[in-house]
């Protein structure tokens, strides 16, 4: 274990780091900050793999399947996290994108000893959610090498779906289990071992791609506006008249009153104010345009013409 340790990059020494311990607050921050920057670099050069597996996830999806996320430890609770924020964000189903953490649920706020190294239980909490081979999975790890997101993968490639890696080291066991490896490379960490910190980071961002480019894919924005978002709390009802207003560059009483009629809907009082339709008739013709806001008024438009 030790020697297969010591071959993977994130569990090298970092020289720029070995006298942390005896900087001032302040320098101790600078070294981190600088050695952040490397984050965005490391996703930058391996975007061509994210593209890819951003058009996997999309094809999965839009012909009925889910994304799965699978993950231990701090990879694990990344995935939790991107997956948890796509409803409210996009307004899809919670059951659209699944994370699966070692250990379940409690393995988010309390480590589970060992759960990332039982192989057969990747297998087990994907048969647990019915996953098919109309789904996608992509499995998270800095290391590459994590048994339980190992297991999950082969279930998955059993089946036929997709799979995906995201790792932060070369050559990882875990690239050999998949169909597309996204492996961002930030360098070893600041403290030795610490993948929550810059591999981490990476992860953190690539997963923001993938759910973010999916759900423009799928016709969850307008331009750069998340139209699908559910207005559940104040926050967020504020938030969509704004989105109404900017979409329809309207007032925020004429925004306020188009969603009130469609019950809130960004989509529909967005399509009400740019076509001078109501509620019903935008419905009809959002649902004809696939929801698709930008197709549904061009739609509308060039029907307006004939």
């Amino acid at each position: 274990m030790n020697t297969e340790l010591s071959r993977i990059d994130t569990e090298q020494r970092n020289p720029l780091t070995v006298r942390i311990d005896t900087l001032s607050t302040l320098e101790m921050a600078s070294l981190i900050n600088s050695e952040d920057h490397h984050c965005a670099e490391a996703v930058q050069k391996v975007l061509p793999e994210i593209a890819r597996s951003i058009d996997l996830i999309y094809e999965q999806i839009r012909s009925g399947g889910r994304l799965f996320y699978c993950g231990a430890g701090t990879s694990g609770r990344l995935g939790v996290l991107d997956a948890a924020e796509c409803p409210p964000t996009y307004g899809v189903d919670p059951g659209l994108v699944v994370a699966l953490i070692a250990g379940g649920p409690g393995a988010l706020l309390k480590a589970v000893e060992h759960a990332e190294d039982n192989v057969e239980l990747g297998a087990q909490d994907l048969i647990a959610h019915q996953f098919s081979k109309k789904d996608a999975l992509v499995g998270i790890a800095a290391s590459g090498r994590t048994p339980y997101v190992i297991g999950a993968m082969d279930y998955a490639r059993s089946l036929g779906a997709p799979v995906m890696a995201l790792v932060c080291c070369r050559d990882s066991v875990m690239s050999r289990h998949a169909d597309v490896t996204m492996a961002p490379l930030p360098g070893p960490e600041v403290i030795t071992g610490s993948s929550r910190m810059k591999s981490g980071t990476c992860q953190k961002l690539v997963l923001n791609m993938l759910s973010t480019c999916v759900m423009i894919k799928l016709g969850k924005v307008y331009g750069n506006l998340m139209v699908d978002l559910k207005a559940t709390n104040e926050k967020l009802v504020h938030r969509a008249i704004s989105i109404v207003r900017q979409a329809a560059d309207v007032e925020e009483a004429a925004a306020r009153q188009a969603l009130e009629q469609c019950g809130y809907s960004c989509k529909t009082a967005i399509l009400m104010l740019l076509l001078g339709v109501g509620a019903g008739e935008a419905e009809a013709i959002l649902a004809s345009a696939d929801g698709r806001i930008a197709q549904a008024v061009r739609q509308a438009r060039e029907g307006g013409k004939s």
